[in-house]
């Protein structure tokens, strides 16, 4: 092993790193300014087992019946060799529907063969190019693909992906929340969209390798959800180029990980078997930046938000960020105050403050003026 290895293998206290999926890689993009997180990814640290040995257990993930739910919509949808499914991609890419399309499960007997099966993929998969050959559309189902995280090669597995309509490839995502009256949850559709990024960028990858234009991969990935409160679905695109963006800069910054790791203290380790308090005062040598957002995100985030009480970080971003240089929140209400000077770089935030409390301050009076009570 090189010297990163064995540093890295000591972070984690020497155990198999955990394997990243697509879940977790689109989860790395929702806080990139995170270096307590990057590290932890980066070495493969188990974050969950972490938290609860620490105390502050997380609190999100998928429920039983929700994955039950879950798969019983996708079963649905790719029934009959996928026909209807063919038919709601091609309608919202606003094609024809083929009249011939192939369907091609590569999850199908080697589940447990996991090089056989990315060769299948890799090679079914780059033999579908739109290149005038082939007639009709392909569908393949649960296709293995690779992407590397941290120096570490990770299979992913998207639902389907759709090939020859359109000219491209298309990336189909079938989730289980439903569509109201047209809108979905937007924090759900979000967190698909970086998903399917996750499979784009695989995908992109894979075809560039063997010489073919990545850009034969549409950004626009297909999602299917059930329509209202029934299991009819219902397509729709997701543009996914922001989230590429975000993608490729984190991935990038861990692939620097001797970088990352210089900004850690030697003896710095995650070791789920070490005594709690260890853990803890070793953790608060890793800069972390917390934000209201990590909860859904990330498996420390309960651990965060007790650890950045009284700091502004607390508060969200964009309070962070329209408070720049003011770190604590005892500071915000003196200079809101008007009880100490603001130092430099903080005058701007200053004035925000002091700003805010004086309309604060009218709209209690005219309040009061209008109630009748006392001031």
């Amino acid at each position: 092993m090189t010297s990163t290895e064995e540093r890295l293998a000591a972070i984690r206290g020497g155990v198999p790193p955990k394997r990243h999926n697509a879940r977790t890689i689109a989860a790395l993009t929702s806080n990139p300014g995170c270096t307590r997180r990057a590290v932890l990814d980066g070495a493969g640290v188990d974050k969950p087992k972490l938290a609860e040995r620490i105390g502050f257990p997380a609190r999100f993930g998928q429920s039983r019946f929700a994955i039950t739910r879950g798969n019983a919509f996708e079963a649905q949808v790719k029934a009959d060799g996928g026909a209807e499914l063919l038919r709601l991609v091609a309608e919202r890419l606003g094609v024809p529907v083929p009249a011939a399309a192939s369907w091609t499960d590569l999850g199908d007997g080697v589940e447990d063969d996991t090089a056989a099966r990315h060769r299948r993929s890799a090679a079914l998969l780059t033999g579908a190019t739109p290149d005038g050959t082939q007639d009709g559309a392909a569908l393949f189902d649960h296709p293995l693909l690779g992407l590397d995280v941290a120096g570490r090669r990770v299979h992913l597995e998207p639902d389907l992906v759709a090939a020859r309509l359109a000219g491209r490839f298309h990336v189909v995502e079938i989730k289980s929340f439903p569509v109201v009256d047209g809108q979905a949850d937007p924090a759900k559709v979000s967190a698909a969209a970086i998903q399917a990024a996750v499979y784009v960028l695989a995908l992109r990858e894979l075809l560039a390798a063997a010489g073919h234009d990545p850009e034969l991969v549409s950004h626009d990935a297909v999602l299917v959800c059930p329509r209202d409160f029934a299991n009819q679905p219902v397509a729709s695109l997701v543009d996914v180029r922001k989230q590429l963006l975000v993608l490729r800069r984190q991935l990038d910054r861990m692939a620097r990980v001797d970088a990352l790791l210089a900004t850690v203290p030697e003896d710095f380790t995650a070791d789920v078997t070490a005594e709690p308090a260890a853990l803890l005062a070793a953790l608060s040598r890793v800069a972390a930046r917390y934000a209201p957002d990590c909860l859904a995100a990330c498996e420390l985030a309960y651990f965060c938000r007790t650890e950045a009480r009284g700091h502004t970080g607390a508060l969200g971003r964009p309070v962070r960020e329209a408070l720049g240089g003011v770190a604590e929140v005892d500071e915000v209400l003196a200079l809101a105050a008007g009880e100490r000077t603001p130092e430099p770089g903080q005058e701007e935030a200053a004035a925000l403050l002091r700003a805010a409390a004086l309309l604060r301050a009218a709209a209690r009076l005219r309040a009061d003026a209008l109630t009748g009570t006392p001031a």
